[in-house]
């Protein structure tokens, strides 16, 4: 497979836009509560959880399940008021 200057541009591109550490799925998925019960009470869960949100940012998968989980607890919320 020959690289092409693009592909070494986009491999270079995601170096350098990586961070030092990351976390993968399942710790992710462990801190999922966390982050949107910070969201709905107004904090700033970037902030207070970044490596979260990175995972969040580059993940499909746990952004659905954390938009899912944020609905569900955002309907409990509304139906408790």
């Amino acid at each position: 497979m020959e690289l092409t200057t693009d592909i070494l541009k986009n491999l270079i591109k995601s170096a350098q836009m990586a961070i030092e550490h990351e976390i993968g799925c399942d710790e992710c998925f462990d801190e999922l509560h966390e982050l949107a019960e910070m969201e709905l009470a107004g904090k700033s869960p970037a902030e207070a959880m970044p490596l979260v949100k990175d995972h969040l940012d580059k993940c499909g998968s746990c952004r659905e399940e954390y938009k899912a989980l944020l609905e569900a607890l955002q309907n409990i919320e509304n139906g408790q008021k």
